[in-house]
């Protein structure tokens, strides 16, 4: 008996520590970088948050009743703030933290071209700690095109669009669903990082004024990877962090003023990527229009900085199809060449996750490419 009840109790122990461990809270909605910054770096959605918070539903708070209508899957979360784990031996909180804002005009003719574009991160942190364990990249765009340049209001109208939603999911939106699928680090979990992104002139210039900056540029690339990833192989990433940390330490502000600086633990594995070149090339026509193949090239390696091994080292190249009806005057490219590169890093995201495709042969060249793929399964399965 005495025994019975010390195993009914090591049991009780064992699920109360694993219900800690498995309880995450929600800590709200930052801005990543220096807290001075903020204000420069993200000033239309800093607005829009005003004004979401003056209509009482700021977005911390749309953000709980939609954690409340959707919980994630594999953890509990609590919407009581971060003291509510303060006895926890690990406490770990998540926020979306916003990386990047942009908005451009461009005119084309007596048109012009809107591109909006935002960035952010679900970070899962343990506060006690000050290290993230979890991020995941979100991104989201809007692009129409006006008769006019667009006004102050307009252009906060469409930052609202992307961070609250409405015809399709924002950020807020976004993030819930990430965290809906998100699963917390084993002990044995290895850790990826995208390190270093480079667009070639060429490419870059192929690219909306929005996107063209240093640093933002890049960072769109590798959060579309990043997204392509974890879509397709249920691979979360340490955060790209090219514009807004230094070395390891990753600086975070939230909407009440609490400043955080959080460590990045130090990946296992790194990537590179190379956006090399786009090309449009003519793949028919007819009375009705033109058809265009939109091909992207990029070149992909993986390695562990601490052998110096490289997994993966290859060149890839992905084309799409465009139809432009003759009735259209004026083409642009952007749409067609953003669609090529995502289908690039979703295919092959595809094939590293483990499945198979007839689209490698003929997209892939290096050395040895099959056997490359297959180490970099094993990498990718580790990173889980």
């Amino acid at each position: 008996m005495l025994v019975t009840r010390l195993t009914l109790c090591v049991l009780a122990l064992i699920a109360t520590v694993a219900q800690a461990a498995d309880k995450v809270a929600f800590a709200g909605f930052a801005y990543a970088g220096e807290a001075r910054q903020i204000d420069s770096r993200f000033p239309l959605t800093r607005k829009v948050e005003a004004e979401l918070a003056a209509n009482g539903r700021s977005p911390s708070k749309l953000i709980t009743q939609s954690l409340a209508a959707n919980p994630p899957a594999n953890f509990a979360i609590t919407t009581d703030g971060m003291a509510s784990l303060k006895d926890s031996d690990q406490a770990l909180a998540t926020a979306l933290v916003v990386t990047s804002e942009s908005v451009s005009s461009e005119r084309f003719g007596s048109i012009y071209k809107v591109m909006t574009n935002l960035r952010g991160q679900v970070l899962v942190f343990d506060f006690k700690a000050m290290t993230v364990v979890r991020a995941y990249p979100l991104n989201v765009s809007y692009l129409d095109v006006l008769d006019h340049m667009p006004g102050d209001a307009e252009k906060r109208d469409r930052v609202k669009r992307l961070l609250a939603g409405g015809e399709r999911p924002g950020l807020l939106d976004r993030y819930v669903r990430a965290l809906s699928l998100a699963q917390l680090p084993s002990s044995g979990t290895r850790y990826l990082q995208i390190e270093r992104v480079e667009l070639s002139p060429g490419a870059r210039a192929q690219l909306p004024e929005a996107l063209r900056g240093d640093g933002v540029a890049e960072g769109w690339v590798a959060d579309m990877f990043g997204e392509a990833l974890l879509d397709k192989a249920q691979v979360p990433m340490l955060p790209f962090t090219k514009g807004y940390a230094i070395g390891n330490a990753m600086s975070m502000r939230f909407s009440d003023g609490e400043v955080f600086n959080l460590q990045l633990p130090k990946p296992d594995y790194t990537i590179d990527l190379s956006v090399k070149d786009f090309k449009r090339v003519e793949y028919g026509s007819s009375a009705a229009g033109t058809s265009y193949i939109y091909a992207s090239y990029s070149h992909v390696s993986m390695a562990e900085p601490m052998s110096g091994r490289r997994y993966l080292d290859a060149d890839f190249k992905n084309g799409e199809v465009k139809a432009v009806p003759v009735t259209q005057s004026r083409t642009d490219d952007f749409p067609a060449f953003a669609e090529s590169l995502r289908g690039l890093f979703t295919k092959l995201a595809d094939v590293v996750g483990g499945k198979d495709s007839d689209w490698l042969a003929a997209a892939a060249s290096g050395d040895n490419v099959k056997s490359q793929i297959e180490s970099t399964r094993g990498v990718i399965k580790s990173c889980r």
